[in-house]
């Protein structure tokens, strides 16, 4: 029989109660597009860092031979383990060899994080076919073709985080890579359904209006400024948010969740003038 001065002792014996930070020691942690390929770096690698300080050996799946291989000189340097994969997401036989690789080399696979991404920020009416496909295999089969082969590899406590967009959630105008990232959310949404029953969780991170790499290639700091200006914390997000979003989600401290999108936005789009409310009284003029 349990009595009351045991209740603590109980309680506080789960492991999430006692753990001081999330440990992935022992696990190995796939994330495609983890290359350090600039100074304000990726999503991608600041999450493969993050699981790398927590103890996870990491594999870093990347085309661009330099940008991997930063990556891994950078978690070694730190006292991590990390070896570089190349591959090519929009191809299908070059994520089934890679992943192969992974398992070859570490011998199991625990963890998956896809970020790979970008382009597509045109209407989708004023692009030829060529162009629709290239987003959509970009943006979303690609993270098909790494879950698909990587799920294989997964037990029981496997996790798997996909990168989505805010862009989602607006309504127009229509272009490739919101309805490539809209179709990437509901696969995160099945997958989770469809890997539940031997244990595996997927879940995805919805990235809101940062400041790294990506945008940095094509955005005037005067546009940096207006887009600050209408996050509802009037403050700019950056990789480091993402990627200790999707570290959480990926660790045991999430063990619980499972087919959810998350999004780290500052809080969404701000209204930046009070436009009244339906219903309302009109103000007095002044007199």
């Amino acid at each position: 029989m349990t009595t009351k001065d045991d209740w603590a002792a109980q309680t506080t014996a789960d492991a999430l109660a006692s753990a001081e930070t999330p440990s992935m020691a022992g696990r190995v942690a796939l994330v495609a597009g983890g290359g350090l390929s600039g100074p304000l770096g990726g999503v991608g690698f600041s999450i493969a860092w993050l699981c790398a300080r927590a103890g996870a050996r990491i594999a870093v799946l990347d085309r661009d031979r330099a940008a991997g291989e930063r990556a891994v000189d950078a978690i070694r340097e730190a006292g991590g383990e990390a070896e570089w994969f190349s591959v090519d997401v929009t191809d299908s036989a070059s994520v089934a060899g890679a992943v192969a690789a992974v398992i070859e080399r570490f011998g199991r696979l625990d963890l998956v994080a896809d970020s790979i991404g970008g382009g597509g920020a045109v209407p989708a009416f004023e692009v030829d076919d060529e162009e629709f496909e290239r987003v959509m295999d970009l943006n979303f089969l690609s993270a098909w073709r790494v879950i698909k082969y990587a799920q294989r590899h997964l037990g029981e406590g496997g996790s798997i985080v996909t990168i989505s967009s805010s862009a989602t959630e607006g309504r127009g105008p229509t272009m490739p890579y919101t309805i490539a990232k809209t179709a990437l959310e509901k696969l995160t949404v099945g997958a989770a359904s469809t890997l539940a029953p031997r244990g595996i969780r997927v879940n995805g991170v919805r990235v809101g209006m940062i400041w790294g790499a990506f945008a940095a290639r094509g955005m005037t700091e005067e546009q940096r400024e207006l887009r600050r200006q209408n996050v509802a914390l009037q403050s700019e997000g950056n990789v480091w948010d993402i990627a200790s979003a999707a570290f959480f989600l990926l660790s045991e401290r999430a063990r619980w969740v499972s087919g959810q999108v998350l999004a780290v936005d500052g809080g969404g789009f701000a209204m930046k003038a009070n436009t009244g409310a339906a219903g309302s009284a009109p103000k007095a003029k002044d007199r």
